[in-house]
């Protein structure tokens, strides 16, 4: 693996039904070399975000791939160069993001409302016409196990990284600790030597006023001698400088009237490029404009477009041309007016020997005040002696602070990355839950349409009693109605008692009402249980129907058990039924 570009990079996101913002995300393009069976080259492009541990974003592309995509786009470049043509326009992209109205932009965009899924990294160059979208790759999202090792990757850096700090930090704490032990010997071995220099002065000091005070004497008495001296010589020095500086001044001046009169011929020069160069770039603004009309009629002249790219070509050659020698003028100015400041530097030069030489003649008397002056200096070095040790003393107790600053940034560094790897293992929990959670709502929702299957066949099989039921009242209410019938030229003792029914036909039926209270007497108010009584030959109906079902819907007035027995006949009071008239 050879990484070839690692940047992080301004990207503007683009997701569906949501704002375009901005991020800065890290760029990383490697060159992978395999040769155990084949001899391959895969070019790997990732995208990741320090803010986001989980945005992981991955491409492969192989020989094979590239040529697919170069059909694709019309790239008119092979595999091997490109990645530095890809890192050229990345390195174009972050020059020129901090700018206000960047040339090249980075698009990443995805068709869901969330950044998931695939995702097209596109390189877009914005034009004044429109935008040129240069390259665009799909890039696939990282799955679990990628993203596993990717995180697990950036935290053996991380370690590796903590690692050599502590290093460093050790070895920093052994040259401080070295450093200690040496400033404090040489502070031991400098208080002494100060201790005996104070001796030395104290002592010096009183031999050397003894014999200042007579060197003071001889010389005032030298200097008076050298003032009259120094002046004739002085008066000669400025008589002959003069002389020189009138000379250099007039050959000066001639160099200068010379200068300036090229100066004008070259500014008269440049005027005229320049205003050949406004001619030029009036005739690209016409050129350009003839250019964007013709490609409105891009089916119909797109032989003379050809034409009017290669003059286009040729006129910016002539503009690059004409701005190369419009630099190489305005160097030749900067040239001249180097020399100017040059011969101005020579003038400066002049005066400033003039002025030396003043000064060679002050400084003699400056020498006998600096004689005065030694006296105070020293005792100003001993004042100034001790501020020193006094500074090394602060040094130290800063660099203890220092060490200490470190230690609590080694053991934040080391909190941080306990922090991490707890979030990691509580999603690591949180996804294992979740999945079991999902195991067993799926076992919950099998056997809730287990139960809806069930539940479904049982209310078609009621439904079908309900039918077959319904079917049976109604062909007992016909053939009620027609013993009813039959029934009404009999005998008025048949009449009296209607609660039982014998018939000559063959068929007998009680019929008893449910649980009423009627408003008859008291010894009336009996509740009596429903029943039919089956006798005799039953035309029409099959036994089927009066077979007892447990999933049935029992009817209420009728029976389930029918016999073929007659019931004795008993005076009773007559009683409403639902099924007689009285």
């Amino acid at each position: 693996m050879e990484e070839l570009f690692s940047k992080a990079v301004q990207v503007t996101v683009r997701c569906r039904d949501c704002e375009e913002r901005k991020a800065n995300i890290c760029v990383t393009i490697e060159l992978q070399l395999t040769t155990s069976p084949v001899h391959k080259r895969d070019l790997l492009v990732r995208l990741t975000d320090d803010k986001d541990p989980y945005f992981l974003f991955n491409l492969s592309i192989s020989e094979e791939d590239f040529q697919s995509l170069k059909v694709q786009q019309g790239l008119l470049i092979d595999f091997a160069s490109f990645p530095q043509k890809f890192i050229d326009l990345l390195n174009l992209c972050y020059s020129e993001q901090e700018s206000d109205n960047p040339r090249f932009l980075l698009h990443l965009s995805s068709q869901s409302p969330v950044l998931e899924g695939p995702a097209i990294f596109s390189v877009v160059e914005t034009n004044a016409f429109k935008h040129l979208n240069h390259l665009s790759l799909r890039l696939v999202q990282s799955s679990d196990k990628e993203l596993k090792g990717h995180l697990a990757t950036c935290l053996n850096s991380l370690k590796a990284e903590k690692q050599a700090l502590e290093t460093k930090l050790k070895k920093t704490e052994e040259d401080l600790n070295r450093k200690l032990t040496y400033t404090q010997q040489t502070l031991s071995e400098k208080t002494k030597e100060l201790d005996k220099l104070r001796s030395e002065w104290t002592s010096h000091s009183s031999s050397q006023s003894s014999l200042h005070s007579q060197e003071l004497q001889s010389e005032r008495e030298k200097a008076a001698e050298l003032q009259s001296r120094l002046q004739q010589q002085t008066e000669q020095l400025r008589q002959e400088l003069e002389s020189s500086h009138q000379k250099s001044s007039q050959q000066l001046h001639s160099r200068l009237t010379e200068l300036e009169a090229s100066c004008r011929e070259l500014t008269e020069k440049k005027y005229k490029n320049e205003s050949v160069i406004r001619d030029l770039k009036i005739k690209l603004v016409g050129a350009e404009e003839e250019f964007q009309r013709s490609k409105q009629q891009v089916l119909s002249l797109r032989r003379e477009n050809s034409t009017l790219d290669t003059e286009v070509h040729d006129k910016e050659r002539l503009v690059s041309q004409l701005q190369m020698r419009a630099a190489v003028l305005e160097q030749e100015v900067k040239d001249k007016d180097q020399l100017m400041r040059r011969t101005k530097e020579v003038l400066e030069a002049t005066q400033q020997q003039k002025d030396s030489v003043e000064e060679n003649a002050e400084s003699k008397e400056v020498q006998n005040k600096k004689l005065e002056s030694t006296v105070k200096s020293l005792s100003e070095e001993l004042i100034k002696a001790n501020g020193i040790i006094k500074k090394l003393q602060g040094e130290v107790r800063g660099l203890v602070g220092k060490i200490k600053v470190k230690n609590t940034v080694t053991v934040s560094q080391e909190k941080v990355l306990q922090d991490t790897t707890e979030k990691l293992q509580s999603v690591e929990k949180d996804l294992h839950t979740a999945q079991q959670q999902l195991v067993t709502k799926e076992e919950q929702v099998s056997k809730l349409k287990e139960q809806l299957e069930t539940t479904v066949q049982k209310l078609n099989e009621s439904r079908e009693v309900l039918k077959t039921n319904e079917n049976v009242i109604n062909w007992l209410n016909k053939q009620l109605n027609e013993k009813e019938v039959s029934r009404k030229p009999q005998s008025a003792e048949a009449l009296d008692t209607p609660s039982v029914l014998s018939l000559t036909g063959g068929l007998r039926a009680q019929f008893y009402p449910q649980t009423v209270k009627p408003y008859g007497s008291p010894a009336e108010q009996q509740s009596v249980n429903p029943a039919v009584t089956h006798t005799g030959d039953s035309a029409g109906l099959d036994s089927k129907y009066f077979e007892r079902r447990d999933n049935s819907i029992p009817i209420y007035g009728l029976s389930s058990h029918l016999s073929y027995k007659d019931f004795p006949q008993r005076t009773k009071p007559s009683t409403t039924s639902a099924y007689f008239s009285a």
